[in-house]
Parts: structure tokens; sequence; C-alpha cells
């Protein structure tokens, strides 16, 4: 969790607008690929991309956007405190995880064969 405060105010009706600006870069992107159909196959895709991206820009600029920044900026901070297993923890790690995962294999096969000898073998014909 972040001890930040929000910070309460902002123009709200301003980021209303830029996230609609961003949405309508992100459609006329879309439509552009589709409507270009005459176009080269990477030169369609690169228009979609320049509005795709002309979005993000946009939206990057509004309090949605700097509070997704914040957070990715925290999550890569939090990253950096991971302390991940070295080749040999992950090798023996795996190989134990093979092992039961076999070992239950066999159990549960066991009680498979048992239950259908115990039962059609047995009990289905007591009764005949």
């Amino acid at each position: 969790m972040n001890a930040n405060v929000e910070k309460a105010g902002g123009n709200q009706v301003l980021d209303i607008v830029k996230l609609t600006l961003a949405a309508a870069l992100l459609i006329a992107g879309v439509a552009a690929y589709y409507l270009l159909e005459g176009w080269n196959g990477w030169a369609r895709l690169g228009m979609f991309a320049v509005g795709a991206i002309a979005a993000m820009a946009v939206a990057a600029f509004t309090a949605v956007g700097r509070s997704t920044r914040e957070y990715l900026a925290e999550s890569q901070f939090e990253l950096r405190k991971v302390v991940w297993p070295t080749r040999d923890q992950t090798l023996r790690t795996t190989l134990v995880v093979i092992v039961v995962v076999i070992i239950l294999s066999l159990l549960l096969g066991l009680i498979d064969v048992v239950l259908k000898w115990a039962i059609i073998d047995h009990l289905l014909k007591f009764g005949s």
C-alpha cells in the first residue's frame, strides 16, 4: 500500500476532455487501420500505432494516467527488492515437484485400481 495521501481537487472536467480525446485518437487509429485497406500492411499498422501512442500520451496527463505512472514506478521499486532464486535452487525445487507429482499420480492410480477391483469386479457381481 502507498502511504501517500490522495491529493484532493484537480480539474475533473479537463481530465474528462483529455480522456475523451484519447478515446477519439484510439478510435481514429483503429478506423485508419480498417479504412486504408489499399495501403501496405506495415503502413496500416503504423497508422494504428500512431493513434494508440497518441491516445496513451494524452491519457498520461490525466489523473488516471498520473496514478498509473506512480503505480508502475512503485511496482518497479518493489521488484528491485525481490530475491530471485539461484539456478541450483530452481533446479532442486523443480526436481522435488516432479518427484511429488510422480508419487501422487502412482498413489492415485493405485487407489483407482483398488476401487475398480472392489466395486466392479466384486460388489457388482455379488448380487448375480
